[in-house]
């Protein structure tokens, strides 16, 4: 039996953003530089209660990269649903996370597809480390196929 789209199931975590005037930019639409602290408040959403922690301060990651792909335009007063699964493809140190944002009335809309690389960091040491293995096998027991998503 073919498993299900990715778009037709919820991810682990689900936010709502309104589409506030200071995110519009200049050609009326929600400005791409927008969707980086929506990804990072999701980001935390999900990471932090894996970690067990709620001060975000006290989390062990840092970020190696982000990306956000902008499919539609979206005007003030829209709102956005915003979800973040990992990835199924995990490194030793490292991790990927993918971020989509919605229409909340009909989720085979998808506005924006985002993705950042993190890495379990030893802030004291000043250098990567492992993904703690319990981490490990909860980011693959939420985890999405990046490909469903459109990422390679």
């Amino acid at each position: 039996m073919p498993e299900t789209p990715s778009h037709a199931r919820p991810w682990p975590v689900r936010r709502r953003f309104p589409v506030v005037y200071h995110d519009i930019d200049v050609l009326n639409h929600l400005n791409h530089a927008a969707y980086f602290p929506f990804m990072e408040t999701l980001r935390c959403d999900y990471y932090l209660p894996l970690c067990g922690v709620t001060d975000p301060g006290a989390i062990d990651i840092i970020l190696a990269e982000a990306s956000c792909r902008y499919l539609r335009p979206v005007a003030y007063g829209q709102e956005l649903l915003g979800e973040v699964a990992p990835s199924t493809a995990l490194g030793r140190t490292s991790f990927t996370l993918l971020y989509r944002f919605l229409d909340p009335d009909d989720a085979s809309i998808v506005y924006a597809r985002g993705r950042t690389v993190v890495v379990c960091f030893d802030y004291e040491k000043n250098e990567k480390k492992e993904i703690p293995r319990a981490r490990r096998e909860a980011l693959l027991g939420d985890a999405v196929d990046a490909a469903s998503e459109g990422w390679t």
